[in-house]
């Protein structure tokens, strides 16, 4: 958690409101290309809180049948990863033969999506797809099978288009890097 009087400040801007459109317009041609044909058999499932603006464009831009349904996983405490991933929210769809692509804000250390990729298939969804608006370069701990990136970035913490810190500048149209005097910036 972060300290009480800890002053956190927007940094540089990543990504504008017209880049994120244009990732989330290239993802969803990959996706429609990727799924033609497979009727109703398709869900969207976005992983709370950090992909649901990701998730909702996304969503209104595949032209592929699909249902959309939510999963909750908790791996972040502030700005610091628990170690841990918790599944928090279980589907409401049965996902039994379903060709599920899960829909994350970012892919950071990959275990969040290594977790919930294991309860999927557990689950026994058809096929499971993993993307992610954004990838982290430095590369992850526990590597999962991305099909679907929208950009990679360095190792920062960004916020913004529903990534947070504690709850915080999710509401932002565009994406930053955050910066604190505990966080450090590399660029």
């Amino acid at each position: 958690m972060s300290a009480p009087n800890e002053t956190f400040l927007l940094g540089e801007r990543l990504f504008s409101p017209e880049d994120l459109s244009s990732i989330v317009a290239r993802v969803a041609g990959q996706i429609d290309a990727d799924y033609q044909g497979v009727g109703e058999s398709l869900v969207l499932l976005g992983v709370l809180k950090g992909a649901l603006y990701f998730l909702s464009d996304l969503s209104r831009r595949i032209q592929a049948p699909h249902q959309i349904d939510l999963i909750g996983a908790r791996s972040y405490d502030g700005t610091q990863s628990t170690g841990a991933v918790a599944i928090t929210k279980s589907p409401d769809t049965d996902l039994t033969g379903k060709h599920v692509i899960v829909v994350e804000d970012i892919y950071d250390t990959g275990r969040t999506l290594a977790t919930i990729e294991d309860y999927l298939r557990r689950h026994e969804a058809r096929s499971v797809a993993l993307c992610s608006l954004f990838a982290k370069r430095r590369g992850p701990v526990f590597p999962a099978n991305l099909r679907y990136i929208g950009a990679e970035i360095d190792d920062r913490f960004i916020v913004g288009y529903g990534l947070d810190c504690d709850e915080a500048w999710r509401h932002l149209p565009y994406v930053a890097v955050l910066t604190s005097p505990s966080i450090a910036d590399p660029s």
